[in-house]
């Protein structure tokens, strides 16, 4: 029986995905990392534990928050003063609403982008090699 010349063309990979970067007309910009900072504070409830999650220094987390502070004219997240109780923070609703407009916005692009993906695979399944 003669082999198969069939060409097996992959469909998106599980590595295949969608980056976004929102630019704000004020300036700010919310990607990723800002919105990985804001759910770490959710969950961890500090700054500081939300950088160490995110193998980042407190100044960059720090220095994160302040620019979507900025940025949005709003704070993003509250922050309580630290001593023998120790400090915390939490996010505000702003925080929260950040964090759910982001993801929304990457679960819906990334949904539209799907076939696309799956047209660059073609693509490159296709190419020959060179």
């Amino acid at each position: 029986m003669p082999k198969s010349r069939t060409k097996i063309i992959p469909a998106p990979s599980a590595t295949d995905r969608l980056s976004i970067r929102i630019d704000l007309g004020t300036g700010v910009r919310i990607g990723p990392g800002k919105v990985a900072v804001l759910e770490e504070i959710d969950r961890t409830g500090s700054i500081s534990a939300a950088g160490r999650a995110l193998a980042m220094s407190y100044r960059r987390t720090w220095l994160l928050i302040e620019e979507m502070n900025v940025g949005l004219g709003k704070p993003v997240v509250d922050t309580s003063a630290g001593g023998s109780g120790g400090g915390g923070a939490s996010l505000t609703k702003l925080g929260h609403a950040v964090i759910r407009q982001y993801r929304a916005i990457e679960a819906e692009s990334a949904a539209m982008a799907r076939k696309h993906l799956a047209a660059l695979n073609r693509i490159r399944a296709e190419a020959p090699a060179e």
